[in-house]
């Protein structure tokens, strides 16, 4: 709802001014005009945007700042706590347009104000933002517009969006120490063998020194690395091209993401987190008053892996031949296995909201602690490696002088 100023003449032929609220400045002058009166001035009332940051110059590098999934949710619970005391939501929305971090941010809400302020529904308005604004957060609004709960759902969806935050957070840390601590280690080695190792077998072979085995199998390998070095990076370059060519098509996605959840540690750390955020999801939707089939479309969008994605979708289809829910998500293994069994309970008991919302903070207690204990496991172990690896190549080092010594 928009706040409008109006100047008016009545019936009586009395001047009036005064502020009234109103969906646009169409509808509220239909309502002035049934009421017997003369409209002189209606105008939309709003507070100057001159610290917008929408309205920050061209050449600003805040502009090169895209709208993040944070900006988003900080806007929702901004908007949320302004309906909740009774801000009009055009007023609130020019507020989360002026406190936006980014010009971008600041332009969306910009855009959404100005559609409602031309009689767009907020769930409409949303919408428009495409890529901003998830259809989680369009399927809240339009609850939120059916049941005039505004401020509840929009509060949930920002509560949506900070667990979604920490549960990518918690599955990144858990991944992607692991990969960068191998990495790590392959680049160490990398340069001990294809920089250091070869100076060193040139100095010791001035003395005319026979190397120790150890030594000569890392100057063998210095030198095969040297010799191979374009046909190997063409073999790396090509099979990351076909990588890429592969995840191009939908079904090479699929057996990517399948193949992914089948990893031997990452796998049980991606199949939590998906289990997480489809339960965490569809409680959700569910509370606050979308359909189950609704539900089941946009928690199947929200899953980043393309398999799980494809299992949901074929579930929903399950479930509108006749199925059960627990029927319909029992083949899909790759979730863990109570979230079929759980729902199956729900559906006799008839709580399917507070059940989902069960088994999502079940698995993300258990994702916490699978976390905890792979980053103690895994610390001492990439140490490990790396140590080997820079130890191997010192022992081979101090091996060839301590031979080179001995004879002289």
């Amino acid at each position: 709802m928009a706040q409008f100023s109006y100047k008016i003449k009545t019936r009586a032929g009395v001047l009036q001014t005064g502020i009234r609220e109103a969906a646009s400045s169409a509808i509220l002058a239909e309502q002035l005009r049934l009421d017997g009166n003369i409209i002189i001035e209606l105008t939309e009332v709003h507070k100057p945007l001159e610290q917008s940051p929408a309205n920050a110059p061209w050449y600003s590098l805040g502009w090169l700042k895209p709208v993040r999934s944070l900006d988003v949710e900080l806007g929702l619970r901004e908007l949320a706590y302004m309906l909740r005391s009774g801000v009009p939501i055009v007023a609130a929305l020019q507020t989360v347009e002026e406190q936006a971090e980014s010009p971008r941010a600041a332009l969306v809400w910009s855009r959404v104000r100005t559609r409602i302020s031309q009689g767009a529904s907020v769930s409409d308005a949303l919408a428009s933002e495409k890529g901003v604004f998830a259809d989680e957060q369009i399927q809240l609004a339009i609850a939120g517009e059916h049941t005039g709960e505004l401020e509840q759902v929009f509060t949930r969806a920002a509560n949506q969006l900070e667990a979604r935050r920490k549960l990518r957070m918690t599955v990144i840390n858990a991944l992607v120490y692991p990969v960068l601590a191998l990495l790590l280690a392959f680049a160490v080695s990398i340069y001990l063998v294809v920089s250091v190792i070869p100076k060193m077998a040139q100095f010791l072979q001035q003395g005319n020194a026979e190397l120790p085995a150890l030594t000569q199998v890392l100057v063998d390998i210095s030198e095969w690395l040297h010799l191979n070095a374009l046909p190997l990076a063409i073999a790396i370059g090509g099979t990351v091209l076909a990588w890429i060519i592969v995840r191009m098509y939908p079904l090479g996605r699929i057996l990517e993401d399948a193949f992914l959840l089948r990893l031997p540690i990452a796998g049980k750390v991606l199949r939590l987190s998906a289990t997480t955020n489809f339960a965490r999801t569809m409680s959700l939707l569910i509370e606050s008053g979308v359909t189950l089939m609704d539900s089941l479309r946009v928690s199947a969008n929200m899953l980043e892996n393309r398999c799980l994605r494809a299992m949901v979708e074929e579930a929903r289809e399950r479930v509108i031949k006749g199925e059960s829910l627990a029927q319909a998500l029992r083949p899909a293994k790759e979730f863990m296995p109570m979230l079929s069994r759980m729902t199956a309970v729900a559906e006799t008991t008839g709580d399917l909201s507070e059940t989902f919302k069960e088994v999502a903070e079940f698995h993300d207690t258990l994702l916490g602690i699978v976390v905890r204990r792979l980053s103690v496991v895994m610390e001492p172990i990439m140490i490990l490696i790396t140590g080997v690896v820079v130890g191997f190549v010192y022992l081979a080092f101090f091996m060839a002088l301590f031979t080179m010594g001995t004879m002289q």
